[in-house]
């Protein structure tokens, strides 16, 4: 096995290939792994030949600095962190399987493209991007293992990726850290100003089996959008198994489509910092230990306060066809049309024994110019809670719950939806293929 490393800064990259490889030390071919290996060369020319069939797992870690392609013919294994540096494209192929090494805290494998960076990661129907955990057995031209199921979690991080698009983060930061990333990193850095932020291409790409720990409380989602522009296109997403979040939008103006959350320790889809992108064409299906099925709020900060979330074509569920919730936090303010779910809960964040005006979801919801709107989407219940006591039923010292209960049910009648076409998750989804639709 050879062996390639150089340093950057305190960060390492290395990359082992136990297939492929080819020894560049100039005069002969060396590597017993080539053709024409050569047992009495004692330098390579850098002619070495390989059997085109072979395969085997290469590791990669550290930064990633000039533009690479990721082939479908090996299996890659993401050791620790793996960067995608500023000005560089990682392109992955179609049919490409990627799999995370164990390891928690500072130790546990991602992928993240830093601002500035870009992943050209686009699969097909027939021959999905598949990122998984070192554990599962799935191999080179299949879609699915055998060994893992809905309920392995947390066997690696997941995948992050950092934009200039604005943000609104607390204190009226532009530029926040992604969580999951510690904050001497620099390449977990995000926000900016560029709302046409174009941090490359993810299709047909399925992430499973993600979220490792970081620290208390800190699990990384199974893709982290840290204010990502609109001119990133990302579609046909499938995140399942992840004991954080599903996918999780902070700030930025990227749209997406075709999204299927499934079986996730947290929440399905979690929006916070003023996302104001849409996402169209979304399945969230909780587990029995996930939380809501959408987590959505609004602006921490004073800047880029005035953008508005788009949520259409969707369905909430958890398996076997319990209802799943969602929960309208905090300043959420957006659009939701055609969306189906269960119990849909609205902040109101009374303070001051009430006597502070409120700018919450509530607010957003009854004012005269609302900026939360509801469209043609059905609920199982409108419940209206304060603090952060989900489900008061009336709050203390407020007197006004039942008045604000009736105003949220008016402002939200219930109707019909059709919600989500889950039609084209079926033939590539690990959730199509092991029957969790």
């Amino acid at each position: 096995m050879k062996l390639n490393s150089m340093k950057f800064g305190m960060m390492v990259l290395v990359t082992s290939l136990m297939a492929g490889t080819i020894s560049c030390n100039r005069k002969g071919c060396t590597d017993p792994l080539a053709n024409n290996y050569s047992e009495k060369a004692k330098k390579d020319d850098g002619n070495c030949t390989y059997d085109p069939t072979a395969t085997g797992n290469v590791v990669k870690t550290g930064f990633i600095t000039a533009n690479e392609t990721w082939t479908s013919g090996e299996i890659y294994e993401l050791d620790g962190k793996v960067i995608v540096n500023s000005g560089v494209t990682l392109t992955i192929e179609a049919g490409t399987i990627i799999k995370g090494a164990e390891g928690t805290g500072t130790l546990a494998s991602a992928l993240v493209v830093a601002q500035g960076g870009k992943i050209n990661s686009c699969g097909t129907a027939t021959q999905p991007i598949i990122f998984t955990s070192v554990l599962d057995n799935i191999a080179v031209g299949e879609l699915t293992g055998t060994n893992l199921t809905e309920t392995d979690q947390g066997l690696w991080g997941g995948i992050l990726i950092m934009g200039y698009a604005p943000i609104s983060a607390a204190d009226g930061d532009v530029l926040s850290q992604i969580e999951g990333i510690p904050a001497s990193d620099l390449y977990g850095a995000f926000g900016g100003s560029d709302a046409a932020d174009n941090s490359g291409t993810m299709c047909y790409v399925s992430i499973r089996h993600g979220g490792a720990l970081i620290g208390s409380g800190n699990e990384i989602n199974g893709l982290t959008l840290g204010g990502v522009g609109s001119g990133t296109s990302i579609s046909n997403i499938e995140v399942v198994s992840n004991l954080d979040d599903g996918i999780e939008f902070f700030g930025g103006t990227v749209n997406v489509s075709n999204i299927l959350v499934g079986f996730q320790g947290d929440d399905g889809i979690d929006v916070d910092m003023n996302y104001s992108g849409t996402i169209d064409n979304f399945l969230v299906i909780n587990g029995t230990n996930s939380d809501e099925g959408l987590e959505i709020d609004g602006p921490e900060g004073s800047t880029y306060t005035n953008g508005l979330f788009t949520l259409s074509n969707g369905s909430v569920y958890t398996f076997g066809g319990t209802d799943a919730n969602g929960d309208f936090k905090s300043k959420a303010q957006g659009n939701i049309t055609n969306v189906s779910l269960g119990n849909a809960k609205i902040r109101a964040s009374y303070q001051n024994v009430c006597v502070d005006p409120k700018e919450d979801s509530f607010t957003h919801l009854s004012d005269a110019s609302p900026t939360l709107i509801f469209t043609g989407s059905s609920f199982t219940a409108v419940s209206v809670y304060t603090g952060s006591d989900d489900g008061a039923a009336t709050p203390s010292p407020c007197t006004v719950f039942p008045a604000d209960q009736s105003t949220a049910e008016g402002a939200m009648t219930s109707t019909t939806a059709t919600g989500a076409d889950a039609s084209g998750f079926a033939s590539w989804t690990w959730s199509g293929l092991n029957g969790k639709l």
